[in-house]
C-alpha cells in the first residue's frame, strides 16, 4: 500500500513538472512572437505568468525585455538576479550594461566591464567598450593599454582601429594615428571620422 502511495505521488509530481515545462515553453514562444511585434510589455506579461525567481532563463529574458520596454531599473534588477544565480555569467553582465548605459550610469557600466574582464581578460566587447569609455572620458593613458591589446587581437576591425587612431591622436602620437586612420579607410572607405583625423594631422 505504501509503495502504491509513493508511486501515485511520484506520478503526480512528474505530471506537474511536465505541465510546468510545457507552460514555460509556451510562454517563451509567445514572448518571442510578441517581441518581434515590438509588444514588449505583453511579452513581459507572458513570462510573469510562469515566473520563478530561481530561473536564470526567465530572469535573463525579462532583463532583456525590460530594457527594450525602457523599464531600465527593472531590467537591472532581473540581470542582477541572474548574476547572483550564475556569478560567472558574462551574458548577464553584458545585459546589465544596456540598461545602465540607457540611464547614463557610466561609472556602473565601467565597473561591470571591469568585472567581466576579471572573469575573461580577453573578452572583446568588454575591452572595446571600456576603451571607448576611457577615450570619451579623456582617460587616454588608460585607453591606450586596452587598445594595444585588442589591436593585436583584432588588427583589422574597424571599431578597434578607429578608436585606437583617435586615442593616439589625443596622446600626440600622430605617426601612429596616421597609420591607423589610413587603415580605417581600408576597412571603411570614405569614413568621415577617419578622414577628419587625417585632415587634423595634416
Amino acid at each position: 500500500m505504501e509503495i502504491l502511495k509513493l508511486s501515485i505521488i511520484s506520478l503526480l509530481i512528474l505530471i506537474g513538472i511536465n505541465s510546468y515545462s510545457q507552460n514555460l515553453e509556451q510562454s517563451f514562444s509567445s514572448s518571442y512572437s510578441l517581441e518581434s511585434q515590438e509588444k514588449y510589455t505583453e511579452a513581459i506579461a507572458e513570462l510573469i505568468k510562469v515566473y520563478d525567481k530561481d530561473s536564470y532563463a526567465i530572469n535573463l529574458r525579462l532583463g532583456w525585455l525590460s530594457y527594450l520596454s525602457e523599464q531600465h531599473p527593472q531590467g537591472i534588477e532581473y540581470y542582477s538576479i541572474c548574476t547572483k544565480l550564475k556569478p560567472l555569467s558574462i551574458e548577464a553582465l553584458l545585459g546589465k550594461t544596456y540598461s545602465e548605459s540607457a540611464m547614463g550610469n557610466w561609472q556602473n557600466v565601467s565597473d561591470i566591464y571591469i568585472a567581466i574582464l576579471n572573469i575573461a581578460p580577453n573578452n572583446y566587447t568588454a575591452n572595446l567598450k571600456l576603451a571607448q569609455i576611457y577615450l570619451s572620458s579623456k582617460k587616454h593613458s588608460q585607453a591606450e593599454s586596452i587598445f594595444k591589446l585588442i589591436l593585436n587581437q583584432y588588427p583589422f576591425n574597424f571599431d578597434v582601429v578607429i578608436g585606437a587612431a583617435w586615442n593616439n591622436y589625443y596622446l600626440g602620437k600622430y605617426r601612429e594615428a596616421k597609420v591607423l586612420f589610413n587603415k580605417a579607410l581600408l576597412l571603411y572607405p570614405g569614413n568621415k571620422s577617419a578622414t577628419e583625423g587625417l585632415n587634423k594631422i595634416k
